[in-house]
């Protein structure tokens, strides 16, 4: 892929579950990057309104939800984007319907972009073991122990996974996200 042109993402649909005190730059920096390529992005959460994001401890912005977790269909998506955060990522992993969500996704093969905390989701759904990702350094324990192989690195890529660390880390994030989600079929025009 020619890193001077961005990957065109026209036609594709990602969800980015998001819940109250996900860090804000790494579902905004994204997100950004998606549009600009043509995806179109939802921004799903438990309840309808707004979500609040945060600025690492500190309120930020508060977002409009486009969709509830309870109506999003796995189905009708082509891949999947889990910003970080330390409470989104907490409490995120004891919601069934987000473990569901991204089983089922990881089951058919879709991709899965995922930055720090975000990864604590993935290691409650089980899909960790067997492999390599990245994530911010206190989930590295959590990663191991449920059988993934964690490595200090900016980004990630393992199969239809992309991980990152931190907010430094988002441009090169945005740039492997966007390679790994080009190469996903948009829902719909497959077959």
């Amino acid at each position: 892929m020619n890193a001077d042109k961005p990957a065109s993402l026209q036609g594709l649909s990602v969800a980015i579950l998001a819940l109250d005190g996900f860090e804000q730059v790494e579902m905004t920096g994204p997100r950004q990057a998606l549009d600009a390529a043509g995806a179109r992005t939802c921004l799903v959460s438990v309840n309808p309104g707004e979500v609040q994001g945060f600025n690492h401890d500190k309120p930020a912005d508060r977002f409009k939800v486009d969709l509830t977790l309870d109506r999003a269909r796995p189905q009708d998506f082509d891949a999947v984007l889990l910003p970080g955060g330390v409470q989104n990522g907490d409490r995120m992993r004891t919601i069934l319907p987000a473990r569901e969500f991204v089983r089922s996704l990881q089951a058919e093969g879709k991709p899965i972009a995922v930055i720090c905390h975000g990864g604590w989701l993935l290691v409650s759904a089980g899909l960790v073991r067997g492999r390599r990702m990245t994530s911010w350094p206190s989930l590295q324990d959590d990663i191991r122990n449920a059988g993934g192989e964690w490595v200090d690195e900016p980004v990630v890529r393992d199969g239809n996974w992309v991980s990152s660390r931190k907010p430094a880390d988002i441009p090169a994030f945005n740039a492997a996200m966007c390679e790994l989600f080009a190469q996903r079929v948009p829902a719909g025009q497959a077959g």
